[in-house]
């Protein structure tokens, strides 16, 4: 195999890259003899260092995909010939090649490039990710498309190992091999999961099972044995005993693939060589490759998981004066929720922890520590995450579902069909509601309060602060049914967490302060942000905490003794806590004026979560100008300001 430098540091200054400051696309990646490709992958690892050390962002998956990138854009004819990355985190390597060098460094900032493959971005990104296990079908509908209109391009879907886990991966594998489409599979296999056996001999036994010849023997030894069934079996398993030996690939046999591997994924030579093979072959093709997460950067190498993403390097500062180290930060909302989990553990022997593979981002490291026999990680899999949940409690146990926002939407069915429709006593903490910064629209959680409200018996609650995530959790984990805690991605406000755990009155709303002429009924975290804005406004503020079943008498009495109605909520309007109060409004015939405030409708792209609130007037100063400009048009005394928010 080519040496492959290893980088012990990342380059704080822009290295020399002539041969990739030549390549603004894949035609001119093509130009070059495969004796340069070595020298490339090197050039684009470099960069990408430096790049990502300028701007952060997702880090090890791309490093580890260097050599694969240089070796698919220059064996098949791209953007023709059409390339889907599962997940997108490993894109930051395709992305330098497709044109987007020298805007890298505005990766995941607000009017920057995307950190996934997006579709208005380039003609390249053929498909839209974020969320896993998705490229396959995506490839193969895109292969049936050709298919349908005579065309001869190949798709071809890059998969992670643990991408491949999740049951939408195997559901198109399934219809691939069904269909005999001009489909390439190449699984990235990271972490040795499937198979360890790389060596000189499979990698030859793989260019013998890409190659054409290969494949006309077969066919025609195929022909000739047909007239002997006895002949036929005895030589089909005779080929599946040989490729047994060296490659575990008869799953994928059986489901109506060719496949080919595994090979070593930063052998960029043989990966050539073995690509160019494939790409003249018909039908499904399987290729199966081992690479390490964070390739050529000592740090990432040893520590995968810690170099999933870094954060920009910051300059370093100025020797200044010591900083107060009795002033600790606020806890992120995560960090809460763990904590919790364990002291609920402790309690109760009933309590079992289940995630999708966030067992890091939701803070269950601790738990799963203590309690091994209790926790669960399923891996990529929400359907089945919460299917199990169901199962659990039809039979005693006590399950705490942890995921993100995005990701239930992913088990919308199981939440419907499994756990309400039967009652069961399964909570759910979710985790990322409403903005998440830099990761953009694929990753926001804008949508839950929305698609949860209309289930039946399920009780969703929006604690605005971490103490109320603390006894929100504890309240939803001592009902009988099922329960949602919705809180966001970040630190809280700095409130004081009370140890001990108390059950909050259901559907009970608390008032935190009383004015005039505006209430304004707040949902969740931005609770700050209202109570700043009624300072000036002089408004009253609701903390609703339970979005459902919600505090109708609260509502009604807000609606008695004010002018003005006014919904707070880090979620899309439509259809979120604001239209649950409107309804509130409609059912007791009270023609109140509203001014519903949360995310307008359309997705919100990446940037700094500030600056997107900001955007959405969902800080202080938008929430008091949306209120004053409501005012203004209701002819009540107030100062007339530009318009932000949605009114009703």
């Amino acid at each position: 195999m080519p040496y492959i430098h290893v980088f012990q540091e990342i380059p704080l200054t822009r290295p020399n890259t002539p041969l990739l400051d030549r390549i603004d696309g894949p035609a001119q990646l093509r130009l070059l003899s495969t004796g340069q490709l070595q020298q490339l992958a090197h050039e684009l690892r470099a960069y990408l260092l430096f790049s990502v050390g300028q701007s952060g962002g997702h880090f090890g998956a791309g490093l580890g995909v260097v050599e694969l990138t240089v070796a698919l854009h220059y064996a098949f004819n791209t953007p023709e010939d059409r390339l889907v990355w599962d997940v997108g985190h490993q894109a930051y390597p395709h992305k330098i090649l497709t044109g987007r060098r020298e805007q890298l460094p505005t990766i995941r900032q607000q009017g920057g490039l995307s950190g996934f493959p997006k579709r208005d971005e380039s003609e390249y990104d053929t498909f839209g990710v974020g969320h896993s296990s998705t490229s396959i079908s995506a490839a193969l509908g895109m292969s049936l498309a050709a298919k349908l209109q005579g065309q001869q391009r190949k798709s071809i879907a890059v998969i992670g190992d643990g991408a491949m886990t999740a049951g939408m991966a195997f559901e198109a594998l399934n219809h691939a091999g069904h269909t005999k489409s001009n489909l390439l599979v190449v699984l990235n296999d990271n972490d040795m999961s499937i198979s360890n056996n790389v060596g000189g001999l499979s990698n030859y036994f793989a260019k013998i099972l890409a190659s054409k010849a290969y494949h006309s023997m077969r066919d025609t030894g195929k022909k000739a044995l047909s007239e002997s069934p006895l002949l036929t079996k005895l030589a089909k398993r005779t080929e599946e005993h040989m490729k047994g030996m060296v490659a575990p690939g008869t799953l994928f046999e059986e489901l109506g693939f060719n496949y080919i591997g595994p090979i070593d994924g930063h052998d960029l030579p043989l990966l050539v060589q073995t690509l160019q093979n494939i790409a003249e072959l018909d039908g499904p093709q399987f290729l199966h490759i081992i690479t390490k997460k964070g390739k050529g950067f000592a740090p990432a190498e040893r520590d995968p998981i810690g170099y999933h993403a870094i954060n920009k390097i910051e300059p370093k500062a100025k020797a200044s004066a010591p900083k107060d180290t009795s002033l600790s930060p606020p806890k992120k909302f995560s960090n809460i929720f763990g904590q919790w989990l364990c002291d609920m553990a402790d309690a109760d022997h009933r309590l079992i922890g289940i995630t999708p593979a966030m067992c890091e981002g939701s803070d269950m490291i601790a738990f799963s520590q203590r309690f091994p026999d209790r926790y669960h990680d399923v891996a990529i899999a929400e359907q089945h995450a919460v299917t199990v949940a169901a199962g659990m409690a039809c039979d005693g146990a006590k399950p705490v579902v942890a995921i993100y926002s995005t990701f239930l939407q992913r088990a919308y069915d199981q939440l419907v069909h499994d756990v309400a429709i039967q009652n069961l006593d399964v909570l759910f903490a979710i985790d990322r509601a409403g903005l998440v910064g830099e990761d953009g629209a694929t990753h926001a959680g804008c949508y839950d309060l929305s698609y949860m409200r209309c289930i039946p018996n399920l009780v969703i609650m929006t604690p605005s602060d971490e103490n109320e995530a603390r006894q929100m959790l504890y309240t939803g984990y001592q009902f009988e049914g099922p329960a949602a805690v919705r809180y966001p991605r970040g630190n809280g406000c700095g409130a004081a967490v009370q140890q001990t755990m108390e059950a909050l009155p259901l559907g009970k709303a608390r008032q935190l302060r009383e004015g005039k002429t505006v209430a304004i009924l707040s949902f969740g975290t931005l609770l700050p942000q209202a109570l700043a804005a009624a300072e000036e406004l002089n408004a009253t503020v609701v903390d609703m905490r339970f979005v459902k079943p919600i505090d109708t008498d609260m509502i009604s009495r807000m609606a008695a003794q004010h002018d003005l109605i006014v919904t707070l909520e880090e979620n899309a309007v439509m259809g979120g806590a604001g239209s649950a109060v409107m309804e509130v409004l409609a059912s007791q015939g009270l023609a109140k004026p509203a001014l519903l405030l949360g995310l307008p409708d359309k997705f919100i792209h990446h940037g700094k979560q500030a600056s997107l609130y900001a955007d959405c007037g969902l800080d202080a100063a938008g929430i008091k100008e949306s209120i004053r400009h409501r005012l203004t048009a209701m002819k009540l005394p107030t100062t007339v300001l530009t318009p932000l928010g949605t009114s009703v």
